[in-house]
């Protein structure tokens, strides 16, 4: 492989003796990762049901790797149910290693495509709000639709400068994560594009980005509140420059331990100005020293806690909720808090606890969606139905993995279920693949009217 001559030079300089390992690590074929959704299955049961060979990724709990060149985990409808997340094994350390609670309100930056957002997601277990943010509209599209899969309800889908996310939630976040836009070098063994975007937007282009995020999110984080920062570089400039401009900047935050893992290398105290030692609890993720691509991952926290200020809350639209949605969900085992109910149009949100009035953000979502309410009826919605267990809803078509009218729904044909419904059986029926949700069908004498979302279908 070609790498740039200032590129290899620099790594001889960060790596010394163990450049030639590293130079090596370019002949060994690229990894392919899979995170498992602990939202809505265990990884003992995903492990019980996977289809496919798996091996345990030694530092994530819930990620494993697959083979890729031979399997098409994309095309499985275990996927399209939001039982796991396509990953590389590297880049699944940063919201592996931010310590989300449930009830947290957390943020996550530059959030597209979803692989750290639908983790920080599944960690909060449906309690406090994950903020999921990414200034490109057409990549947070992506974002929101991988969060969906993942049935995660109590959400912000955002897509605006970070800069603008300040005046709406200063000092609101408890946990935020920033896996900054970067020069890439990290990605050369897997993608052998990134050599070429490095030629055009090197580390001191993105160092400038960087810092700009870092110093705002500072400013969105409650005093005692942490923040993750990654990137998928080596520079130390992205890396260690970037946390030192940070804590040059707001001298409160102090570097924390990240939970270790014997393949991970410390940071680089020597090419900081300040020579701090504690760099050395940043980590450094070397692909030729763990199965996995180059990382680096800073965890720092924000001084002490202190009581919160009271946050102005928005006021929910809903004063009386429409009878025809309070039929719906009757069939559903929740319990709902309709002061958080709230309407745009004809569309139905169900928003998280504890949100500022976000009224001139740039959204795409805000809440749980949770369908269309028209004349004289609701119309339940995708993203609701991946929100929803087996056991919550009163009818359901469960088709086991093999049975062809899993694909033939997942392409949006109507399928014949009188085999497996009563003749009395009628309405929308929530269908699963072994016991987890792929969407809703609208039951008619034995025949199911196919109502999975169109843009998700299977594409052959």
């Amino acid at each position: 492989m070609n790498l740039p001559a200032a590129f290899v030079e620099k790594m001889k300089v960060l790596l010394g003796e163990e450049f030639d390992d590293y130079i090596k690590c370019y002949d060994e074929k690229r990894l392919y990762g899979l995170r498992v959704n602990t939202k809505k299955i265990s990884v003992e049961e995903f492990q019980a049901i996977c289809p496919f060979e798996i091996t345990p990724i030694p530092w994530i709990e819930n990620g494993f790797y697959y083979d890729g060149e031979q399997v098409q985990a994309a095309k499985h409808p275990y996927y399209f149910a939001g039982l796991y997340y396509l990953q590389e094994p590297s880049a699944m350390t940063p919201a592996n290693r931010l310590p989300i609670e449930p009830g947290d309100k957390v943020l996550d930056v530059c959030a597209a495509p979803g692989g750290k957002a639908t983790e920080l997601g599944a960690k909060l277990q449906g309690e406090g709000v994950l903020v999921a943010n990414d200034i490109s509209n057409s990549r947070a599209k992506g974002l929101l639709k991988n969060i969906e899969v993942f049935g995660i309800g109590n959400v912000l889908v955002l897509s605006e400068e970070p800069g603008k996310l300040e005046d709406y939630f200063p000092e609101y976040f408890d946990k935020i994560l920033i896996d900054a836009p970067c020069s890439g070098e990290g990605m050369f063994r897997k993608d052998k594009k990134m050599v070429k975007a490095w030629e055009e937007h090197g580390p001191e282009f993105f160092a400038k980005i960087q810092r700009s995020i870092v110093t705002q999110a500072a400013r969105m984080l409650k005093p005692g509140g942490m923040i993750l920062y990654s990137t998928c570089t080596f520079d130390p400039e992205e890396n260690e420059g970037t946390i030192e401009y940070l804590k040059q900047e707001y001298p409160e935050f102090e570097i924390k331990e990240i939970r270790p893992y014997e393949g991970f290398a410390c940071g680089k105290p020597e090419v900081t100005e300040s020579k701090d030692e504690s760099f050395t609890k940043t980590v450094r993720i070397w692909p030729h020293r763990m199965h996995g691509e180059g990382h680096y991952v800073a965890l720092l926290q924000k001084g002490e806690a202190k009581d919160a200020e009271p946050v102005k809350m928005s006021k929910g639209r809903v004063k009386k909720v429409p009878e025809e949605i309070l039929d719906f969900f009757a069939d559903v085992d929740w319990d709902m808090d309709w002061s958080r109910l709230e309407t745009y149009s004809e569309k139905v949100y169900y928003m998280p606890e504890g949100i500022p009035n976000v009224k001139g953000i740039r959204f795409l979502r805000t809440g749980l969606y949770l369908g269309d309410l028209k004349k004289n009826r609701f119309e339940p919605s995708q993203s609701l139905a991946m929100c929803l267990k087996k056991e919550e809803y009163k009818n359901t078509v469960n088709l086991h993995v093999e049975d062809e009218r899993v694909i033939k729904y997942l392409k949006g044909e109507t399928i014949d279920v009188d085999d497996i419904v009563s003749p009395k059986a009628k309405g929308w029926q929530l269908v699963l693949v072994d016991g987890y949700p792929l969407g809703w069908g609208k039951l008619a004498n034995g025949t199911l009217k196919n109502k999975y979302l169109p843009g998700w279908r299977w594409q052959s």
